[in-house]
């Protein structure tokens, strides 16, 4: 088999296993075994007969992602569904174009016969990426009572947005509820970096020593995913010890 094309076999089998959080023990038989490795994965936990052109799709989207817009806004004109519209407003976001990811979670929004949780997740993320954040909190706040935003991506963001605006209590309060061990460690190191510009250094030395700690359990795939994370924690650690 062509070298290229199993990269890119290994490439869309480590893709799969990361979206769909499978054990890390396939990531070794994916990097270490590829051809093999890959056809097993894809047989036992990808493929049957009626994931077949799901799965053709992904692969199409990875190595031309254009051309997934352009069906799903076909797909939409064709059949104005909320699916359809936050399908595409989705593959917009993947692909970071969150201008025109934007309008169309918004009309989605008007469906008041769907749950907003996910597509309100979704507006945050959009409009912290372009650094709109007013617009975070107004929408952070709307599902800040529901159970799903404790402890999420949205309240981080939430926290981050009330920073950019000299909330800085407020902040705080939302930034830490994110310290969760064995979990975000990018976030855990963006909230000991805001404690540190907020003269909280024993705070932030805590965390990015609990970090620390917890790399030295990491996987191996996990070490080679927060490697330059970890490279930081120990950089700054560093610093802050002299």
């Amino acid at each position: 088999m062509p070298y290229y094309l199993i990269l890119l076999l290994q490439g869309y089998c480590i893709y799969h296993a990361y979206k769909h959080r499978s054990p890390y023990y396939w990531y070794f038989l994916i990097m270490f075994i590829p051809v093999i490795g890959c056809i097993i994965y894809l047989i036992t936990q990808v493929y049957n007969k009626r994931d077949a052109e799901k799965i053709q799709e992904e692969i199409v989207s990875v190595i031309n992602p254009t051309k997934k817009i352009k069906d799903l806004e076909k797909r939409l004109q064709f059949t104005e569904t909320y699916q359809n519209r936050v399908n595409l407003a989705d593959a917009l976001w993947d692909l970071k174009d969150y201008k025109n990811a934007i309008p169309h979670y918004l009309e989605a929004l008007e469906d008041s016969s769907q749950n907003d949780f996910y597509v309100t997740n979704k507006l945050i993320e959009a409009y912290y990426g372009i650094e709109d954040y007013s617009s975070v909190i107004l929408y952070a706040e709307k599902i800040q009572n529901q159970f799903e935003f404790k402890k999420s991506r949205a309240q981080f963001l939430y926290g981050l947005a009330l920073e950019k605006l000299d909330n800085f209590e407020e902040a705080e309060s939302n930034l830490r509820q994110i310290d969760v061990r064995y979990s975000f460690y990018n976030e855990r190191l963006t909230l000991a970096k805001f404690l540190i510009s907020r003269d909280k250094t024993p705070d932030a030395k805590e965390i990015l020593e609990e970090i620390r700690i917890e790399s030295q359990n990491m996987t191996r795939p996990n070490k080679r995913i927060y490697r330059a994370t970890i490279e930081e924690v120990e950089k700054l650690l560093g610093e802050l010890n002299q």
